[in-house]
């Protein structure tokens, strides 16, 4: 079959199963926000209704899930009040139901479902930046338990988008971190380029940083460890990708700092620390709003972060205190995205040879790296497209949802306002994949959350997650981001952020905007984007 009629035969599957599964107020609203572009684009035109219709689409996008908070979480099947308020236990949607063990494969033959042939089935749009960026961003905040035994009801999360990445998850870390001088975080200069210093030396963490902590730190080689950064999260240096990341902020949150000690020399160091720190946070997450999510969205609306935004969904019944569920934590589990082979620094490869990569990083500069990631294409989110090394990781997801009871795959569909499905062909009208499914579960009812959201079909040949997937990133991902206190609306203004402070929050848009002020190494312009470049250019361009 040629890529043509692929395209045909998946974009005609995708509209037959869409109209059969996803109900009609669903795909009417989903045929409304892709259709009409010269419509959208006028209405874009006009900032009142630009910023009205931006806030009330991200209300109503909220609301199709009861808001939080939520009756119960990980600790107990009933509610209490320590089970209301104890944050150490995830939330969760739905309560805990019980399935029929003979209905269903185990973890590891479900597993099997999610490994990758040969050849990566690509993702229409999206690139290895992306996938680098959704890993380095979600866990900041989806952290499970790191004890020994691991217990996968609890979680080490402080539920707020804070950008522990760089500061850490407490004070004591960040204060391992600061310089206390000028606001500055402690740095090194590798190759003329700014880089966290180094965590080891002679195979033991430095005594300055013995409040951090690296996962899986036994198991490294005193070589291995002499190559660590010093990083707020304990997952900095697990792949070269999540690395590159913070580095970035690392190289922004300094930039910043000297330029608030420029225009404010009476402020003394930690005024200048915290208010770049808040700088940086919102700078996160208007990335987030303007640029992730607008491009996993298939939208002709772009969702902005207005600074009146805030005031206008303050009194929103969702706007409460951030909890984050296992089922988002559950949901992001993108291992399709990653290649086999990643291009870093003009090189292919094998992606283990990129874990434990900060080594990888200076000799061709941020820069270089930024845009091999750009040029990269990820791998589609789905069945029969993670490599095989991340296996064990999909088992390990598959059995936790067990050990928690997650309801299967249907009883969320119909929680988010989908109609429940009934043969597994309206999962997918791919025959390899309702197939699979058939072959190993005794009937659609007993499919497990975590197989059915990568099993969906996505809802037209461009869009990057299946309507389920997308639903309930939209939910989580907009209300973790905007209840973040920085963003509340007697907050969110120049005398917590400085004149200077909104001025780069307004002007800043894209990754690229902040890479292209951080490569002092690498000046030159350089392609970094989330969205691939089409033949012919039409992705935007580089830019300064």
């Amino acid at each position: 079959m040629t890529t043509a009629q692929g395209s045909t035969t998946a974009r005609s599957r995708a509209t037959a199963r869409s109209i059969a599964t996803d109900g009609a107020v669903n795909r009417l609203r989903f045929l409304a926000l892709t259709s009409g572009r010269p419509f959208w684009d006028l209405l874009q035109t006009i900032p009142s209704v630009r910023r009205h219709l931006n806030a009330s689409l991200i209300d109503h996008a909220i609301r199709e899930m009861p808001p939080r908070p939520e009756p119960l979480s990980t600790m107990a099947d009933y509610t209490s009040w320590a089970s209301l308020t104890d944050r150490t236990y995830s939330g969760r949607h739905l309560p805990p139901l019980t399935v029929a063990e003979d209905g269903r494969p185990t973890p590891e033959r479900a597993a099997a479902l999610f490994t990758r042939g040969e050849t990566m089935i690509p993702c229409p749009r999206s690139t290895v930046l992306f996938a680098y960026f959704a890993q380095w961003f979600t866990d900041g905040f989806l952290r499970g338990d790191t004890n020994v035994p691991r217990d996968p009801r609890k979680n080490t999360s402080n539920h707020h988008i804070d950008l522990n990445q760089v500061y850490g998850l407490d004070e004591t870390a960040t204060a391992a971190l600061r310089t206390f001088d000028g606001g500055l975080l402690k740095s090194q200069v590798i190759n003329g380029g700014e880089f966290p210093p180094h965590l080891c030396e002679n195979g033991k963490i430095k005594p300055e940083f013995a409040p951090l902590s690296v996962i899986r730190f036994d198991e490294l080689t005193d070589a291995q460890r002499d190559t660590l950064f010093a990083t707020g999260s304990d997952r900095g240096n697990i792949q070269v990708g999540f690395t590159m990341l913070t580095v970035l902020f690392l190289r922004e949150h300094n930039r910043v700092a000297r330029l608030l000690a420029e225009h404010h020399p009476r402020w003394d160091d930690e005024r200048l620390f915290q208010t770049a720190r808040n700088i940086l946070i919102v700078l996160l997450i208007k990335l987030v709003v303007e640029e992730y999510i607008n491009h996993i969205t298939p939208y002709h609306f772009r969702f902005t972060l207005d600074p009146r935004l805030p005031a206008l969904l303050a009194r929103a019944t969702w706007h409460r205190e951030n909890w984050a569920s296992v089922e988002f934590n559950l949901v992001y589990r993108w291992h399709s995205l990653i290649p086999s082979r990643l291009s870093v620094g003009g090189h292919d490869l094998p992606m283990a040879q990129t874990l434990v990569g900060g080594a990888l990083i200076p000799e061709p500069g941020l820069g270089r790296l930024f845009e091999d990631a750009s040029r990269q294409r990820a791998g589609r989110i789905g069945l029969f497209n993670t490599d095989p090394l991340l296996r064990e990781v999909d088992a390990a997801s598959i059995a936790d949802s067990r050990v928690l009871g997650l309801a299967p795959y249907n009883s969320y569909r119909e929680h988010c306002r989908f109609p429940r499905v009934r043969r597994f062909e309206q999962v997918s009208g791919d025959p390899r994949v309702a197939g699979a499914l058939r072959e190993l579960y005794r009937g659609v009812d007993d499919l497990d959350l975590y197989v059915g959201l990568f099993a969906e079909e996505a809802g037209s040949p461009d869009a990057i997650l299946p309507p389920l997937l997308t639903k309930i990133i939209a939910i989580d991902a907009f209300s973790q981001a905007l209840t973040n206190p920085l963003l509340a609306p007697r907050i969110f203004n120049a005398a917590t952020f400085s004149r200077e402070g909104m001025r780069i929050i307004a002007t800043t848009r894209t990754l690229s905007d902040v890479l292209h002020r951080n490569v002092p190494e690498d000046p030159r312009p350089r392609f970094v984007s989330m969205t691939r470049e089409r033949p012919g250019g039409a992705t935007r361009r580089a830019r300064r």
